[in-house]
């Protein structure tokens, strides 16, 4: 969930405000391959090192998850979330890519929320609010960012 989610709005926000600051089709898809795949290492070796520091602090040894597992899922929730405004970018040209982003971004983001919620029997709807408006925040902000520094 967490990899999926912070995947779509990290990268989201990467391809909406580069492809606001410029308008080399090339330039947009590099930076934001170059992103998800540097975001989706970091996430998975973030996860090892988090979980490891579970596993040493719990001094019963009843944590016995495999911290390789652990760090390979996250790594690819997370590339798999920031092909949701990834791949309307490579289709698409712009400006109709940032907008096919964005929509996909959204859908995405409302549909895990829903089923997040749905999984843990609370509140679906409000779930998929929640993500979407984190999604539209940092949106927002790659907008701000890209239109301030066009180059």
């Amino acid at each position: 969930m967490f990899g999926l989610q912070d995947g779509i709005v990290s990268t989201t926000g990467v391809v909406v405000g580069i492809s606001i600051g410029v308008t080399d089709k090339a330039v947009i898809v590099l930076a934001a391959i170059v992103a998800v795949m540097v975001e989706a290492s970091s996430m998975g070796a973030g996860q090892y090192s988090s979980e490891k520091a579970v596993h040493q602090m719990d001094k019963t040894g009843r944590h016995k998850d495999s911290l390789f597992l652990g760090a390979v899922i996250m790594f690819f929730a997370y590339l798999i979330g920031g092909m949701f405004p990834i791949i309307p970018t490579i289709i698409f040209d712009q400006p109709d890519a940032r907008n096919a982003a964005i929509a996909s971004s959204f859908v995405g983001l409302f549909v895990i929320g829903y089923l997040k919620g749905k999984i843990v029997e609370h509140r679906p709807w409000r779930s998929a609010i929640e993500l979407f408006i984190i999604g539209a925040i940092a949106t927002t902000v790659g907008v701000v960012v890209g239109s301030f520094l066009k180059v």
